[in-house]
C-alpha cells in the first residue's frame, strides 16, 4: 500500500494529538514506582547477601567472573553513587574496593548502609524531580535488577534456593 504525503501528513498529526495522552498513560513511572522498584530490588539483593552462606562468598560462576561477595560491593556501589547524586554531587560511578570488605558481616553491613542511605536520599526528593527525570535512579536499579538475576544464578550453581522462589509461609 502506497501513502501520499497528505496521508502521511494526517496520520503524524494524529500521532502527535495522541502524545499527551501517552504521556499520561499509567505505565508511565511515577515518583511513587521510582521509591518502590528501588526499594524492592535492593530488599531482594540484602536479602540474599544475608541469605547466601558464608563459606560461599568468594563463590564464582566463572574463574573471570566476581565472586558472590564481589557482586554484592558492586550492587552496593550503585547506591553510593545514586545517593551522593541525589545531594548534588557531582560524581562518577566509583567503584567501592571489594578488598574493603572481607567477611560477609562487612559486606551485608555496607548493603544496609548503602541501601539505607540511598534510598533517604531518594524519599528527600521532591515527586516532580522525579517526574523530570528518573536519573540516576531507574539506572541504578536497571543495574542492580540485572545483577540480581545473576546472584539467582550463584544460588542455582551451588544447589541452593533465592529466597524469592521459596515458597511462602
Amino acid at each position: 500500500m502506497k501513502i501520499t504525503r497528505s496521508g502521511f501528513l494526517s496520520l503524524a498529526l494524529l500521532a502527535a494529538g495522541c502524545l499527551p495522552t501517552f504521556a499520561q498513560s499509567p505505565n508511565r513511572p511515577t515518583a511513587q514506582s521510582v521509591r518502590a522498584y528501588f526499594a524492592s530490588v535492593n530488599r531482594k539483593v540484602l536479602e540474599m547477601a544475608k541469605d547466601f552462606p558464608a563459606d560461599k562468598y568468594e563463590y564464582k560462576l566463572k574463574p573471570e567472573m566476581r565472586t558472590f561477595a564481589e557482586l554484592i560491593v558492586h550492587i552496593a556501589s550503585g547506591n553510593v553513587y545514586a545517593a551522593k547524586a541525589a545531594h548534588g554531587e557531582n560524581v562518577k560511578w566509583d567503584e567501592l574496593d571489594p578488598k574493603d570488605f572481607k567477611t560477609k558481616a562487612e559486606v551485608v553491613a555496607l548493603m544496609e548502609k548503602s541501601t539505607a542511605e540511598a534510598e533517604a536520599a531518594l524519599k528527600s526528593l521532591p515527586d516532580e524531580s522525579l517526574l523530570k527525570t528518573g536519573e540516576p535512579w531507574m539506572g541504578v536499579f536497571e543495574h542492580s535488577a540485572e545483577h540480581y538475576g545473576l546472584l539467582v544464578a550463584y544460588y542455582r550453581a551451588n544447589g541452593l534456593i533465592p529466597p524469592e522462589s521459596r515458597p511462602k509461609k
